[in-house]
C-alpha cells in the first residue's frame, strides 16, 4: 500500500528527531570537554532543532486529518503555520549563538583541543547527508515545513564547518587567536538568521494566497484543452494548502450546449486533472461561453 504524502513526511521526521538528539549530546559533550563554544553553540541548534522537528511531526500528524464541517478542505493549512514555528526556533537559536559568542569574545579563555576537528569532520559529513535526504524527501512531497526541517540540517553543517575553521585557526596561530571559534560561531549565527528567511518568505506567501505558480498554471491549461469539448480556459487560480493544491478554473465550452452537457464536461474536466496532477485535492470549475472576440 502506497504512503500517502503526510505519512512519507512523518518517517523523513522521526529520522530529523533521531539524527539531532544523538548530534546535539556528541556536540555538547566534546564542545565542554574540548573547551570548544563553537560546538557548545552547535550542540544548542541541534537542540533547538529536535524541539522543531516534533513541531514539524505534531503538524504533519494534524495535516492527516480528513476534511470535517469546520475544515472542509482538509487541515493542511497547519503545515505554513508550522514552518513559522521551525523559522522562530531558528531565530532563537541562532540569537542565543550570538549572544553566547560576544560574552566569550570577550572573556578570556583556553585554546580549544586538537581532537574536536575529529567530531566535526564526522558531523558535517553527516549533517550534510541527513539535509540531502530530507531536502529529497520535501521535493519529492512538495512540503515547506519539510523543506524548513531539511535547512534545519544544512544550517547545522554550515555551523559545523565555521566552527572547524575557527578552531583550526586558534590551533595554528596559538596564543591570542583563543576565540577565533566563538567567531566563527558569530558568523554562523547570521547566517541561521539569513537562512531562517530563506525558509518563512514562501511559507508567509502560501498563508497569504500569493500567486507562485506559473508553471503549475500553464501545466493545468495544457492538460484541459486536451479534454474534449473543452475549447480553452480563461482565469485560473491556484491556492497552495500544505502539500496539496486548490485550483479555481474557468474552462470555455461551446455555448449552445446545455447545462447538463456542461455540468458532464465539467467533471470529465475536473477527473482528468486529478488524475494529471494528483497533487490537486480540491477543483472548483466555471463554465463559460466563447467570448465575442473569439466567436467573432
Amino acid at each position: 500500500m502506497e504512503l500517502s504524502k503526510e505519512s512519507y513526511a512523518i518517517k523523513a521526521t522521526y529520522f530529523s528527531i533521531i539524527g539531532n538528539t544523538l548530534l546535539a549530546v556528541i556536540k555538547l559533550i566534546a564542545g565542554f570537554l574540548g573547551n570548544s563554544y563553537a560546538l557548545i553553540a552547535d550542540g544548542i541548534e541541534s537542540t533547538a532543532d529536535i524541539f522543531s522537528s516534533f513541531f514539524v511531526l505534531l503538524g504533519f500528524k494534524y495535516a492527516q486529518r480528513p476534511p470535517d464541517d469546520n475544515h472542509p478542505y482538509g487541515h493542511s493549512r497547519i503545515e505554513p503555520l508550522i514552518t513559522f514555528i521551525v523559522v522562530a526556533f531558528l531565530v532563537t537559536s541562532a540569537t542565543v549563538i550570538a549572544y553566547e559568542s560576544v560574552i566569550n569574545i570577550r572573556t578570556p579563555h583556553k585554546i580549544p583541543e586538537a581532537w574536536t576537528l575529529i567530531v566535526l569532520i564526522g558531523i558535517i559529513i553527516w549533517k550534510e547527508i541527513s539535509y540531502r535526504y530530507v531536502r529529497y524527501k520535501s521535493k519529492k512531497i512538495n512540503s515547506s515545513s519539510l523543506k524548513a526541517d531539511a535547512w534545519h540540517h544544512r544550517s547545522d553543517a554550515i555551523t559545523s564547518i565555521t566552527a572547524f575553521i575557527g578552531i583550526s585557526i586558534a590551533l595554528y596561530f596559538g596564543e591570542g587567536y583563543e576565540t577565533a571559534d566563538d567567531w566563527a560561531a558569530l558568523f554562523a549565527s547570521a547566517f541561521i538568521l539569513y537562512n531562517a528567511y530563506l525558509i518563512f518568505r514562501p511559507a508567509l506567501g502560501e498563508i497569504m494566497d500569493e500567486h507562485r505558480y506559473d508553471d503549475f498554471v500553464e501545466e493545468i491549461r495544457t492538460i484541459a484543452t486536451q479534454v474534449k469539448g473543452i475549447k480553452g480556459t480563461e482565469k485560473c487560480f491556484v491556492r497552495k494548502a500544505g502539500m496539496k493544491y486548490l485550483i479555481e478554473l474557468h474552462a470555455i465550452v461551446d455555448g449552445e450546449i446545455s447545462v447538463k452537457e456542461g455540468h458532464y464536461l465539467a467533471h470529465q474536466l475536473q477527473d482528468q486533472l486529478q488524475d494529471d496532477l494528483p497533487e490537486i485535492s480540491h477543483i472548483t470549475i466555471h463554465i463559460e461561453p466563447p467570448s465575442l472576440d473569439e466567436l467573432n
